[in-house]
């Protein structure tokens, strides 16, 4: 792995803004598609964010010469049967944003007390390099729905998102402190693990198959 670009195969600024916040140190410079690959994204087809993440990291893969990062994330809300899961992106398609998901996620728990509005963040990341899926990682986040839209940070359903042991949502936690605990922070953990162990392979002159 002599590539020292990272290929983000993500078109949203957030999560973009989130990974390069977590590999801050390492010698990799992370690019976003945006940047250096502006092509038509593949469409999501799997049944878990898994393979949707693995989908999307051998897509760019064939047109990136480095590794790529993909990943697939999304909210599982119990009371709704896991809903909106894999669709989370797309929620209130046809023509989906953050704030039309977050209202129709609050509308379908309309009536549902606080106990029962249990729900969890996912990501499912995958590092592929030559059309090879390399690494997997996961990260998960319990909370619950919030009754109502909290804080002015983060993303997506960040501002329903409340995580009972600091009492606040994600969207009222700071970049950093969101990154300790969220669901894309522990996957990236994980990530970083493997990219210092790569890069203190190839330093040491180590064999390096990947």
């Amino acid at each position: 792995m002599t590539e020292r670009r990272l290929l983000l195969a993500t078109g949203n600024p957030g999560k973009v803004r989130e990974i390069r916040r977590a590999l801050e140190g390492l010698p990799l410079e992370v690019v976003g598609l945006s940047d250096v690959l502006p092509v038509k994204p593949p469409a999501e087809r799997g049944r878990t964010f898994a393979e949707n993440a693995r989908a999307k990291g051998l897509y760019y893969s064939r047109r990136w010469p480095g590794p790529v990062l993909a990943e697939d994330s999304g909210l599982e809300v119990d009371a709704l049967g896991g809903a909106p899961g894999v669709r989370s992106a797309r929620f209130s398609a046809p023509r989906p944003s953050d704030e039309k998901n977050i209202r129709r996620v609050l509308r379908q728990l309309e009536g549902v007390p606080p106990a029962k509005r249990r729900a969890r963040f996912v990501c499912a990341m995958v590092v592929v390099l030559n059309g090879r899926v390399i690494a997997e990682f996961r990260g998960e986040v319990e909370g619950r729905i919030a009754s109502e839209p909290r804080g002015e940070s983060g993303f997506g359903y960040d501002p329903i998102f409340y995580y009972p042991p600091l009492k606040k949502t994600f969207a009222e936690l700071s970049g950093g402190s969101k990154n300790e605990i969220s669901h894309r922070g522990r996957a990236v953990r994980g990530l970083r693990a493997y990219f210092e162990a790569k890069i203190k392979a190839l330093s040491g002159d180590a064999p390096d198959r990947a």
